[in-house]
C-alpha cells in the first residue's frame, strides 16, 4: 500500500473498528485530519476520491445516513466502514472481467 491517502484510511478504520468487522464507520474529514491536521480541508477531495476508487475495488463501504451509496451517484455527508463479505462480493462483481482479473495477484 504505497498510496498514503489509502493508508491513511486504513489506519483511521482500524482505530475505530479494531475487530475488522465493518460495523464501525468514520467520517472522511477523520481521515483528512489524521493526515494533516492543520490544512485538512485541502487533502479532503483526495480522500473522497481514494475512497470511491476502494469502494470500486470491493475494499471500502461509503454509506449515507447508514445505507450504502451508489459509487457512480452520491452527494453529501458520508462515512466510511470496511465492507461486509456482501460488498466486497458485489463490488467485484460488477468489474470489467479485465480489471477483476488483475487483482488476482498474478503479476506474471
Amino acid at each position: 500500500m504505497s498510496d498514503p491517502i489509502e493508508a491513511a484510511i486504513f489506519e483511521t478504520l482500524a482505530k475505530a473498528d479494531p475487530k475488522g468487522v465493518g460495523g464501525k464507520s468514520v467520517e472522511p474529514s477523520d481521515v483528512a485530519k489524521h493526515i494533516q491536521s492543520e490544512q485538512w480541508q485541502r487533502v479532503l477531495p483526495k480522500v473522497r476520491a481514494t475512497a470511491l476508487g476502494l469502494m470500486r475495488q470491493g475494499k471500502l463501504t461509503i454509506t449515507k445516513k447508514g445505507k450504502v451509496v451508489d459509487p457512480s451517484n452520491f452527494r453529501g455527508v458520508t462515512r466510511l466502514r470496511l465492507p461486509t463479505e456482501a460488498e466486497t462480493a458485489a463490488a467485484l462483481a460488477a468489474l470489467p472481467p479485465a480489471l477483476a482479473d488483475e487483482d488476482d495477484g498474478d503479476f506474471a
